[in-house]
């Protein structure tokens, strides 16, 4: 009995994690799980599902993903952030490329790429997982190599980065290639972009690799023709208001003709002017009756803001945000410089994803298929933002408490 109670001990501290972003990371996805019920009515009917089919799912999957925040949490970061960081790039990365040579019985194709491993009850996206342990690995290889650096030439900075060059340049060949799946590379970029850019690189190094990401983006886009026709449909929608600013001759070169705009934007945009201020109330929403294919999913931030209104949706994305705020809170304030860099990529990893969901459901980017942190529907994106916000909350306990000021009279 001694010995359990010793190596529990000896897994913990007597350091708090941040409750507060527990539990707002917490409330998001019982948020989820309501909406999960109320947003998937049409799809339950198409399929013949029974009536409580993903609300049971995603109600076991955000129980589970509550349980691992909170398990994870009470251990020391320095037994639990290495170990795990590791497992999820090494391993995950390892079924990415395993995906690809599995017979199709165990693997869920979607326009033809393999993006889900299939076991019995659930599927795997490997690629939610993999994403953590990638900011891991930069938070552990910037820390080792790059933050402690003296100021170098331009080649020199160079060679230093092509190890991580090289490794991106795979990752973009699974995820973008062989997955088909732009909007992961388009967030994986990001966070590898702001990351160097507090690993003290120069400002050459930024100019570089912003040419290499336009140059690879439109590569990316061009070579694909679905990636074309979906810039294309964008485009379609949004042309007027850009061409109205720029001479004739540019626009009427740059103006597409009988091309389709997107609908799932246009019922998009439809549901969210539908909820008002106050929303149609919950379970009252029509743009989910078959306008707006799975709603629950991609689109669920539509779905939410046509039921709950504009202070419902607004309620909701100050959660959101000020999970982010703490997260990159712990980054700010913790000592570990390797700590340091992982909660700053997590932060960024669930500000971007938003950011490019809600920017796509507007129709202000393409869409990219990238789920809304916490709450749309899906098993792996729900426990992969668990176990990333449960690495953050071990991390806070290695930030020493503020000592309460005493009051003194004189």
């Amino acid at each position: 009995m001694n010995s359990i109670k010793n190596m529990i001990k000896s897994l913990t501290d007597n350091n708090q994690p941040d409750y507060t972003l527990f539990f707002l990371s917490s409330a998001l996805i019982i948020i989820s799980i309501l909406f999960s019920y109320s947003l998937s009515i049409y799809t339950v009917v198409y399929w013949d599902y029974t009536q409580f089919h993903f609300f049971l799912r995603q109600l076991f999957t955000g129980t589970l993903a509550i349980l691992i925040m909170w398990s994870l949490s009470q251990i020391k970061p320095d037994i639990l952030i290495p170990k795990l960081g590791w497992f999820l790039f090494l391993f995950f990365l390892f079924l990415m490329i395993l995906m690809q040579i599995l017979p199709a019985s165990m693997v869920t194709e979607s326009g033809g790429a393999k993006r889900w491993i299939r076991l019995p009850g659930i599927s795997i996206s490997p690629v939610e997982f993999f994403k953590i342990g990638f900011i891991y690995y930069l938070a552990w290889s910037f820390h080792r190599k790059l933050l402690d650096l003296d100021k170098l030439s331009f080649k020199e900075e160079l060679k230093v980065l092509a190890p991580y060059a090289l490794v991106f340049s795979f990752s973009v060949f699974l995820i973008a290639v062989l997955q088909k799946d732009l909007g992961q590379v388009v967030l994986l970029a990001a966070i590898l972009f702001i990351m160097l850019i507090f690993a003290n690189r120069s400002w050459k190094i930024f100019a570089s690799l912003i040419g290499i990401a336009i140059v690879g983006l439109a590569s990316l886009i061009l070579l694909f023709p679905h990636r074309i026709t979906r810039v294309k449909s964008w485009w379609s929608m949004v042309q007027d208001g850009v061409l109205s600013f720029m001479p004739n001759s540019i626009a009427t070169s740059l103006r597409i003709e009988e091309f389709p705009e997107p609908y799932q934007v246009g019922n998009s945009l439809n549901a969210i002017n539908n909820g008002g201020y106050f929303g149609e109330g919950i379970g009252n929403g029509s743009l989910k009756l078959g306008f707006l294919s799975e709603v629950h999913t991609d689109f669920v931030l539509a779905g939410i803001t046509e039921e709950i209104g504009f202070i419902g949706f607004l309620t909701i994305v100050l959660i959101l945000f000020t999970i982010i705020f703490r997260v990159f809170r712990t980054s700010r304030r913790v000592k570990n410089p390797k700590y340091h860099l992982f909660t700053l990529g997590i932060g960024l990893m669930v500000s971007i994803a938003f950011l490019i969901n809600s920017y796509g459901i507007s129709g202000m980017i393409p869409i990219k298929g990238i789920a809304v942190p916490f709450l749309s529907y899906g098993g792996s994106s729900m426990l992969g933002i668990s176990i990333a916000i449960g690495m953050v909350l071990s991390i806070s306990r290695s930030i020493p408490k503020e000592p309460k000021k005493e009051n003194t009279k004189e």
